[in-house]
């Protein structure tokens, strides 16, 4: 089991920087691969990035590469995502989620986080 926590959304203005935080419960954060997704109101939820156990190998959608960076510190069983170049279309609430085997991919995630708000305004 694997119980997640976000934190750091919130209102920014575009061009700017947030960064999220996930912190995970459990003994066996270093086994799990981390993801971020994101879902606007109305539309359906969208993956944007994940982080393999180690933390070396990443996987990140083309809509946020380049702007948006997920990294991990076991030492502290959590996860980021630094948000750079905000643009309005970022808003969104924010979830992180986990999964238990190897591949840093979009799918296969079991357990959630309640998510946060990040707004982007113009």
């Amino acid at each position: 089991q694997v119980q997640l926590g976000e934190s750091g959304g919130g209102l920014v203005q575009a061009g700017g920087s947030l960064r999220l935080s996930c912190a995970a419960s459990g003994r066996t954060f270093s086994n799990v691969v981390m993801g971020w997704f994101r879902q606007a109101s109305g539309k359906e939820r969208e993956f944007v990035a994940a982080i393999g156990e180690s933390g070396r190998n990443t996987y990140t959608a083309d809509s946020v590469k380049g702007r948006f960076t997920i990294a991990r510190d076991n030492a502290k069983n959590t996860v980021y995502l630094q948000m750079n170049s905000l643009k309005p279309e970022d808003t969104a609430v924010y979830y992180c989620a986990a999964k238990f085997g190897a591949s840093v991919t979009w799918y296969g995630y079991r357990y959630w986080g309640q998510g946060t708000q990040v707004t982007v305004s113009s």
